[in-house]
């Protein structure tokens, strides 16, 4: 088989992960989409490796660490998007413009709290 085929598969493949990575505002749609890029470059380092003719399989024995990189990038990516739905109720990654809990104003007769809290117990 000639190596432009799953070259030219790869590309394609890459090309709709950055679509999706651009286009989407679905936190998991990213996700799926990073995903497609890194199976394009999986497809790539096998590609390359079984034409190169490599004795050490250098390219196989790199598409299993990529995989393992994925693996864990998957779980935590989900992990951030699940915190994030239940923090906001969507997942939209246009709406999240900061990772820490939506911003509540203080009342007016709250004590007050962090080092202001800590200045007034040292002075007592």
């Amino acid at each position: 088989m000639h190596l432009a085929y799953p070259v030219v598969l790869a590309a394609l493949l890459f090309s709709v992960g950055v679509y999706g990575v651009l286009a989407r505002r679905n936190a998991v749609l990213v996700l799926m989409s990073v995903e497609l890029m890194l199976n394009a470059v999986n497809l790539n380092l096998v590609a390359f490796d079984v034409w190169l003719r490599d004795s050490l399989h250098a390219g196989q024995a790199l598409t299993l660490f990529t995989i393992t990189i994925a693996a864990a990038e998957i779980g935590l990516g989900l992990a951030i998007v699940l915190l994030l739905f239940r923090a906001r109720g969507t997942a939209d990654i246009d709406r999240a413009t900061a990772l820490g809990d939506p911003a509540e104003p203080l009342a007016v007769d709250e004590a007050p709290n962090g080092a202001e809290a800590l200045k007034g117990q040292a002075a007592a």
